[in-house]
C-alpha cells in the first residue's frame, strides 16, 4: 500500500518560531529561507530608501518607506508573510506595530543569486494578485531594472545609470547607478 504523504503547510507561527537570526518568508504555507544580503545589495538598498524618502519628505508625501527586514502580510490568513526589500505604503490603516496588512503600494525587490526564481517569478504573481500597484526588480548582475505597473498593466526595463520614472508619484524618477 502506498501512502502518499501530504507536504507540509506552515503558517506565520513557524516563521515566529524560527531561531533569533534567521530569516525567511512564507507564500502559500511554504517557507522559503532567505540568505543574508551582500555588501552591493546594502548599498543599492540604502541608495534607493534615502532617495523615496527625501521626496517623501521634501513633498509633505503621505506615503511612508520601509527597508527590510518589514512584516507584510499580503493577505489575510496566516499563509503568507513576506519582507520586501523595500516597501512603500500609503494608506496608514494597514501599518502597525508587526507590519503591515495588505499590500503596499509599491514595493522593491534587489535581486541577488539567491532569490532570483522567488523575485522574478513568485513573488511577481503574489504581489500582482495581492493589490500592489508598482514592483521594481533591481538586477545589479544584468544592470537593469524591471518595473511593473500593475494599475496601468505595463512592464519597462530600464538600465542602470537612466531615470526610472515612479508609477505612484507623478514627476518623480530614480537613477540607479
Amino acid at each position: 500500500m502506498n501512502v502518499i504523504r501530504k507536504e507540509d503547510t506552515y503558517t506565520i507561527e513557524d516563521i515566529y518560531a524560527l531561531p533569533d537570526g534567521e530569516r525567511a518568508e512564507l507564500i502559500d504555507g511554504k517557507i522559503y529561507y532567505m540568505a543574508p544580503p551582500s555588501t552591493n545589495h546594502q548599498r543599492i538598498l540604502n541608495f534607493i530608501n534615502t532617495e523615496i524618502n527625501l521626496h517623501i519628505r521634501n513633498n509633505n508625501g503621505e506615503c511612508e518607506v520601509f527597508p527590510a527586514p518589514f512584516a507584510v502580510f499580503l493577505n489575510e490568513n496566516d499563509k503568507n508573510y513576506v519582507e520586501p526589500d523595500i516597501s512603500v505604503v500609503c494608506d496608514r490603516n494597514k501599518i502597525t506595530d508587526k507590519g503591515c496588512h495588505g499590500a503596499p503600494d509599491w514595493i522593491i525587490e534587489i535581486v541577488s543569486p539567491s532569490s532570483k526564481r522567488m523575485d522574478y517569478l513568485i513573488k511577481l504573481f503574489k504581489y500582482r494578485n495581492a493589490g500592489v500597484k508598482e514592483y521594481w526588480i533591481v538586477d545589479s548582475e544584468k544592470n537593469r531594472i524591471t518595473v511593473y505597473n500593475f494599475v496601468h498593466d505595463t512592464i519597462e526595463e530600464y538600465l542602470f545609470g537612466e531615470e526610472v520614472p515612479v508609477g505612484i508619484y507623478e514627476g518623480f524618477s530614480i537613477k540607479v547607478e
